[in-house]
């Protein structure tokens, strides 16, 4: 799986005091989950942040943010992805971690296998 494993880092360093984060390979890279709920994922070299429906009109009025778009062209109505330029800064790395984290309670979880 190639992933910016840099970036993995910079997202391991920020939910470091966080209880209850675990990693998952998925979508062509690692997922973070907290609190048994997917929160933020590096998919190649970009954030995939759960970040919620409310969010996600503001969020999508930047030009580095796009929505995340599952199977069978169907819009995800919470994760959207950030490409590099949204995140240089570490005050805009810092605010996707915090819209992800703000709406990581409201967030359900996905069924058990």
């Amino acid at each position: 799986m190639a992933y910016n494993t840099k970036l993995a880092d910079r997202v391991r360093e920020a939910l470091v005091h966080w209880p209850d984060v675990e990693e998952k390979e998925m979508f062509r890279g690692v997922c973070f989950m907290v609190n048994g709920k997917m929160c933020v994922c590096i998919s190649e070299n970009e954030l995939l942040c759960r970040i919620g429906a409310e969010q996600m009109e503001a969020a999508l009025e930047n030009n580095y943010v796009r929505q995340m778009v599952m199977a069978r062209d169907k819009p995800s109505k919470d994760f959207v992805y950030v490409s590099e330029e949204g995140f240089l800064r570490q005050k805009d790395f810092d605010h996707w971690i915090k819209l992800a984290l703000d709406f990581n309670p409201k967030a359900k979880a996905s069924k058990k296998k």
